[in-house]
Formats: C-alpha cells, structure tokens, sequence
C-alpha cells in the first residue's frame, strides 16, 4: 500500500492561512493570463515569491504605501486585468479605507485585497498592528464581498473562488500563528454557504477564522455534559447565509457567535442584525472587548481576551439553562 501524497500548496502553506493565499495565487496565474499581484512589502508574509519568480512582468511591489496599492490596483482593474492585492490587515483596513471605498468599494472594482496578520496574530506589535475593526469597516461597503476562512484548505480555495466574482473581495488571513485544520482535505467553497462542522439541536455556535477551531473544541467538552452543541463555520461574512442563521435560530435555543474581532460590526453585529430583524433569538457573543489589546504574545493575548472553548462553553451554557 502506497503512502498518501499530500498536495504541494498543502505542504507549503504550513498550515497558515496567509500562505495558503500565495499558494492559491500560483494556481490563478496559471489560469489567468490577467491576474497581477501588487504587494505592499508583503512578499515574505504572504509567500509570494515564487509568483515573482514565475510572472515578474504581472508583480509590482508598491512597498510600505497601502493607500497607493489599493489606487494602483483599482486603476489596473480598469483596464481588464485582475489586481490581488497582498497587504497586513490592519494596515490596507485602516490606512486604505478612503481608497477602498472610493476607488475600488464605490467603483464596484474587480480587485482581490489579501489581508494577512488579522486579528491580534501580530500581539508582539501592539494595538497599532491589530486589526481588530476590519470586518466592521469592509463589510458595511456596499459591493464587498468578506470572507474569513478557517484553515488552508479553505483560504487556498476561497482563493481561487475569487476568479468567479466580478467585484470586490475581502480576504482576511491569519498570522504566523499556526491554524489546525478543520475542514475536510475534500471539501471546496461557496460562498455565502455556511458550513455545519458539528450537529446539534440544543444550541448553535457560529464561528470564523481561528476561532472556529476554538468552537468545535466546545462542541466537544459540551457534548461530554450532555450538550448538543451545533457548529456553523460562518466563512463569508458577506454574503452571509441568511437561511442557515434563521434555520439554527429556530431549532435551538439559542446562537452563541465567536471572532477575533471587536463586539462592534463584526460577525456578531452581522448575525443580530439579521435576528433582530427576521426572528429575535437569545444570542451571546464571544469576541474582543472595547478597547486596544495590550502587547504580548498571541496565544496569551487570546487566553487574557476569552479567545477560548471555556469562554464559548460557558457562553453556550447561559443559553440552555
């Protein structure tokens, strides 16, 4: 019997999402011819050297200057071709936003914004280097597309689902914090699908990111206390899946959500919104309060800021009594 051959990007992705990123850039050269990279002194951080190495007429390095990436990338857009932008989040969020929403956002541009270090993965660097409102931001732009994905395999073929969206994509990545894998070798994406990585009927979690690693360990230590506890990996912000929110919101007691993002805007915001709306629901929200995270390293940042199963586990157990 053979040994099993593990897929090249896989290898190469570390099991980083940010990586998993510039893997799938490789695959998209390939296939088309229109596709440039713009990188904002991020060719490390997002592995795209080997996109240089092949395609050096379709990269420009624009260096530490994010507003002038995301106006170059809308202006090649213009012209046909299919700009991906590869950037640290809280740098192309915060510093970019008035060219995102007027340049690409309000242009309703085919332009790809590859946002790696969200979150607090970049602990060490203080709140200035912590994105931490990203979602809230992008999201509430009109043609925007957000999406926030688990693990490699589903960042490499999220990736690779952008050649199929004719506008704006937001693709938040992970740090240099290893992310476990989640999802199945097998599964593909679509987006706006939530996916159900746990069944349940007594309560729901609805996670993104790294936090939907988190989640399935509290559906287990749940499920240890006679808990049925279902998870949804909520990996397109926007468009969100309506009908799978309202489905858990009527056959369990109540939703529990979890991000790496401020209480304000983010998943949550997004979730109660549409809830407060079609069918309110007991809802609890795990996420980072409302202020700037103190410096340190990331998983002590995510203990110290309840990025954790116990938080969720005890989140959950509020609802079902």
């Amino acid at each position: 019997m053979g040994a099993s051959t593990t897929a090249p990007w896989r290898e190469a992705s570390a099991n980083q999402t940010r990586l998993a990123f510039g893997q799938a850039l490789l695959a998209i050269g390939e296939r088309e011819s229109r596709a440039v990279v713009l990188s904002a002194d991020t060719q490390d951080l997002l592995g795209i050297r080997p996109w240089i190495a092949n395609w050096p007429d379709r990269f420009i390095e624009v260096g530490i200057a994010e507003q002038n990436a995301i106006g170059i990338a809308s202006g090649l857009a213009t012209t046909g071709l299919h700009p991906y932008v590869c950037a640290y989040a809280p740098f192309i969020a915060a510093r970019s936003m008035e060219q995102i929403r007027n340049d690409v956002a309000y242009a309703n541009q085919r332009v790809v914004i590859g946002a790696a270090a969200s979150g607090i993965s970049l602990g060490v660097a203080g709140g200035t280097h912590h994105a931490l409102e990203d979602l809230a931001l992008m999201r509430s732009m009109p043609n925007m597309t957000v999406i926030v994905p688990a693990d490699v395999n589903e960042a490499y073929h999220a990736t690779l689902a952008t050649l199929d969206i004719d506008g704006p994509v937001y693709l938040r990545l992970g740090g240099r914090t290893p992310e476990a894998p989640v999802t199945e070798d097998s599964a593909g994406f679509t987006l706006g699908r939530a996916s159900r990585l746990r069944p349940g009927n007594d309560v729901t979690v609805i996670a993104c990111g790294a936090m939907v690693e988190l989640a399935l360990k509290a559906s287990d230590a749940l499920k240890a206390e006679g808990i049925d506890a279902r998870v949804l990996n909520m990996h397109t912000i926007k468009p969100l899946d309506r009908e799978a929110i309202l489905q858990a919101a009527a056959e369990t007691s109540g939703i529990v959500t979890a991000e790496e993002h401020r209480f304000a805007g983010g998943l949550g915001g997004a979730v109660a919104e549409l809830l407060a709306v079609e069918r309110p629901t007991p809802m609890r929200m795990v996420a980072m309060p409302d202020e700037f995270a103190v410096v340190g390293p990331t998983v002590r940042l995510r203990e110290k800021y309840g990025m954790s199963a116990e938080a969720i586990v005890a989140a959950c157990k509020s609802l079902v009594g």
